[in-house]
């Protein structure tokens, strides 16, 4: 049984998609953030989402598998908010993710392109 994996030189951008799918998985988690203060801003809102997150200085640890529920939640940054969106895929039920204005200036036509794989997207206006 595996019981520790640790990966050098993982991109920090990556943090928080790989962040969303390690809520699936047994066990526990960690993941050190050395590059950016407020890159965790996003675990917040999993948490919203029931995502067992435990929060301290630079570190995460995760704590899977989660069962994660529907929510509204709040993007405030590209990596963050395509975490939520990964996160929200991987449950039944309809979540909300406001800011995903940040989402889409770095994933274009993704409702498009994640629809055309089964999703459920919507892009609703603001007021």
């Amino acid at each position: 049984m595996l019981k520790q994996c640790l990966i050098h030189g993982f991109p920090t951008d990556i943090g928080p998609l790989f962040a969303s799918v390690l809520t699936k998985c047994k066990g526990k988690s960690t993941i050190e953030e050395t590059i950016f203060e407020n890159r965790f801003e996003y675990c917040k809102e999993l948490m919203k989402m029931s995502a067992n997150i435990f929060i301290k200085d630079r570190v995460i640890n995760i704590e899977g598998p989660c069962k994660l529920k529907s929510t509204n939640v709040k993007s405030k940054d590209l990596r963050g908010g395509a975490a939520l969106l990964t996160a929200a895929l991987s449950i039944k039920g309809r979540s909300v993710i406001e800011g995903a204005d940040y989402i889409l200036r770095g994933y274009e036509n993704l409702d498009r392109k994640l629809n055309s794989l089964g999703a459920n997207v919507k892009l609703v206006k603001s007021s």
